[in-house]
């Protein structure tokens, strides 16, 4: 995870099942990341949760994809 992401995401068991979620709530990066595939702005995202910023969105957006880097596809083999 880079520098960005790992002050801003977090791993907790104790907070929705240990989903990484950004620091202090309880907004999963799969929630933002989902928010903006659904075609949300930034400023929509913004506006309706106050409690988080610009940073924040931009750490959920480099944790995944940091986990995405490494992930491999293998064809069925057939």
């Amino acid at each position: 995870m880079d520098s960005a992401s790992s002050d801003r995401i977090v791993l907790d068991p104790a907070i929705l099942v240990g989903k990484p979620v950004i620091c202090g709530t309880r907004l999963s990066v799969e929630f933002i990341i989902g928010l903006l595939a659904d075609g949300w702005s930034e400023a929509d995202i913004l506006t309706n949760y106050p409690s988080i910023g610009h940073d924040d969105i931009i750490a959920c957006l480099a944790y995944a994809r940091d986990r995405l880097k490494d992930e491999r596809i293998y064809p069925p083999a057939g």
